[in-house]
C-alpha cells in the first residue's frame, strides 16, 4: 500500500513539474533566431494552444547551434549603387575573401559560417581580409551597409524586407554554399523534456520548410 502511495506522490510531483514547465521556458538563442524567428514562432504557437503560450525568457547570444530542422541562408548584400550590384554573374569566392566586409564580432555564427564556406571553396590556407567594421547586431550591420561602409554577409531572414523593396541587393557567389541548419539543444536526455519545451520545439519543427534547401 505504501508503494502505491509513493507512486501517487511521485506522479503528482511530476505533474506539478510539468505544469510549472508549461508556465516558463528559458531560451538562449543566436541573434538570428532571437530577432527573426522566435517572435513569429511564439505568435503562431499562441493561435494553436487554447491554454495560451508559456512565458518565454529569451536571451540572444552567439551560438553555432539553435533550432532543429530549421534552415537559414546567408546572403552577401550591398546597396543598389555598389559596383557589385551591376554584375549579373556575381563575385568569386576569392574576391569576396579579399574584400573587407562589414561583419559581426569574432566567433559569431554568421562570421564562422562564412569563413568555413570560404575554406571549403578556396582551401584551408585561405587568407581573409580583415573586416572594415565589426558590429554586434544585424540592425547595425544593415545600417552600415546602407550607409556605404561595405558589403556584408547576413542572414537572409534579417534583410528579407530590404531585398524585396530593393533597398539592398543580394550578390551571388556561385562557388559558396551559404545555407546553414539551425539546431536545438536542451538539458537532460535525448528527447526534449515533456511540457512547454517539447510543445515549442514540435511547433517549430512543424513550421519548418520541407524542401531540401
Amino acid at each position: 500500500v505504501r508503494l502505491i502511495e509513493v507512486a501517487h506522490e511521485v506522479d503528482a510531483g511530476l505533474g506539478s513539474l510539468r505544469a510549472e514547465s508549461r508556465q516558463r521556458i528559458k531560451v538562449v538563442a543566436s541573434q538570428t533566431v532571437a530577432e527573426q524567428l522566435m517572435p513569429n514562432w511564439l505568435v503562431s504557437l499562441q493561435t494553436t494552444r487554447p491554454d495560451g503560450v508559456p512565458e518565454v525568457i529569451l536571451t540572444a547570444t552567439n551560438s553555432e547551434r539553435a533550432i532543429a530542422a530549421v534552415r537559414d541562408e546567408l546572403v552577401i548584400v550591398v546597396p543598389p549603387d555598389h559596383k557589385w550590384a551591376r554584375r549579373s554573374a556575381g563575385v568569386s569566392a576569392a574576391e569576396l575573401a579579399q574584400t573587407p566586409l562589414v561583419t559581426r564580432e569574432p566567433h559569431s555564427g554568421i562570421r564562422d559560417s562564412l569563413t568555413a564556406a570560404l575554406k571549403d571553396a578556396l582551401g584551408d590556407d585561405m587568407v581573409q581580409a580583415p573586416p572594415v567594421l565589426e558590429l554586434s547586431s544585424a540592425a547595425a550591420m544593415r545600417a552600415a551597409v546602407l550607409a556605404g561602409a561595405g558589403p556584408a554577409v547576413m542572414s537572409r531572414l534579417a534583410v528579407a524586407d530590404d531585398l524585396a523593396v530593393g533597398r539592398l541587393r543580394a550578390i551571388a557567389v556561385p562557388e559558396l554554399n551559404l545555407r546553414r541548419q539551425l539546431r536545438a539543444i536542451w538539458a537532460g536526455g535525448r528527447t526534449p523534456p515533456a511540457g512547454a519545451v517539447r510543445d515549442l520545439l514540435s511547433h517549430i519543427t512543424s513550421r519548418a520548410p520541407k524542401s531540401g534547401r
